[in-house]
């Protein structure tokens, strides 16, 4: 059915596919139609299930068809979603969040990731009359010309005011600091770095605090990238586990378990500008979704979800490092535990990547080649047991065993 499913596809839909889906560049096996979801488990369109690993590329962080959060998805639906204006649920979401995030103040609502940084980024260029933006190299903040690492259909005036730096890199901060002169409006960041196919890279702490005091200095904003870690790794804020608090952040993927959602937050400081921006979409003040979302952070507070993500992450490290020792495997794990990324040292083609995943896929353990992977609270121990018996098996087969 997958195969007919994309002949159909191919037909109606420009190459088959759109998005990151096509340009992941997934290994032969994959599946590309899914036909449900149960907790930590996907079954595709053939009907073969799987121990999900990618949580549909982050939003699921309860696990799938969460019953508390359809329930209050259902509820809501019952009285009305995409109205005349905005539900009671809009104003008991931004009160939620600005509770439960260090630097907020308040908070803008909207339906993706690319709308929430682009968001934060008109707002700092409003707010400060400036126009510079920078940016880490290889980072990702979205799918339009300003930020896409994708060239096709981008002009080089949509860049014309967008600087580079490398991420952790002090001295390259402050050289892109220097060649902005008196026109930096902000400086984006991401949680980590997590850059597609690349080896993960957690903040260092000098790094963000002189991000911190750059914008500080320059009247700029430091703005935060949430949209891929929010909520995962802590319910405060990515940043606020090293102690420095950005001007505004943006966020999505965890925020709702999978209903469309996402977020601005921002301080005191930018209350001013974000009450001036014209900021707008149909859909942007859906009750459904926001409904999901309270009930998404009442689950995370009341289960520690962070913490349970991150003992199955660890869990999950240890055995996959104790499987390459034994195999005498090159593997390197980097990023946050509840967000793994695992790629084989001195595979530039990602040969044996894509042959382990290739693997595991086979044994009923969907992982990714080459992204950054999504540990939810669904996963447990038996889950993470089970995937590491698959592993090995994988391990074998790569190691030519």
């Amino acid at each position: 059915m997958d195969k007919s499913l994309r002949d159909r596809a191919s037909r109606v839909v420009p190459g088959g596919m759109y998005g990151h889906m096509r340009a992941s560049g997934l290994p032969d096996g994959y599946p590309q139609f899914f036909a449900r979801g149960e907790g930590c488990h996907i079954w595709d369109v053939d009907g073969r299930k799987y121990l999900d690993f990618m949580c549909s590329w982050g939003p699921i962080v309860l696990g799938h068809h969460h019953p508390v959060v359809d329930a209050a998805a259902r509820r809501q639906m019952e009285q009305g979603d995409v109205l005349n204006g905005p539900s009671e649920r809009m104003v008991e979401l931004a009160e939620r969040v600005v509770g439960l995030v260090t630097h907020a103040d308040w908070a803008l609502f909207s339906k993706n990731g690319t709308d929430a940084t682009t968001t934060c980024v008109t707002l700092a260029r409003g707010a400060t009359g400036k126009r510079k933006v920078l940016l880490a190299k290889g980072a990702y903040h979205g799918a339009v010309p300003w930020c896409s690492p994708h060239p096709y259909g981008v002009m080089s005036e949509d860049r014309a005011h967008i600087l580079y730096f490398d991420y952790n890199d002090v001295a390259s901060l402050e050289a892109a600091v220097t060649q902005a002169g008196g026109d930096l409006a902000a400086i984006v960041v991401s949680a980590f770095k997590h850059d597609y196919g690349q080896h993960q890279e957690l903040p260092d702490l000098a790094f963000a605090q002189r991000a911190r005091a750059l914008c500080d200095a320059n009247d700029a904003a430091l703005i935060l990238d949430d949209v891929r870690a929010g909520f995962r790794l802590t319910l405060h804020g990515s940043w606020d586990q090293i102690g420095v608090q950005p001007d505004l952040s943006a966020w999505s993927k965890a925020i709702a378990n999978g209903y469309a959602l996402s977020a601005v937050m921002g301080n005191n400081r930018f209350r001013d500008a974000a009450a001036a921006l014209f900021a707008t979409g149909s859909f942007w003040c859906g009750a459904v979704a926001m409904a999901a979302s309270l009930a998404t952070l009442d689950v995370l507070e009341a289960e520690n979800g962070p913490e349970h993500m991150r003992a199955m992450g660890q869990r999950l490290r240890d055995g996959i490092a104790e499987q390459a020792r034994r195999y005498n495997l090159g593997v390197r794990q980097s990023g946050p535990v509840q967000m793994p990324t695992i790629l084989f040292e001195d595979d530039a083609d990602y040969a044996r990547g894509n042959r382990f995943t290739q693997e595991t896929l086979k044994r009923g353990v969907y992982m990714h080649p080459k992204h950054n992977m999504f540990l939810s609270v669904a996963h447990t121990a038996a889950d993470i047991d089970h995937a590491l018996s698959v592993t090995d098996d994988a391990f074998k087969i790569v190691a030519g065993l």
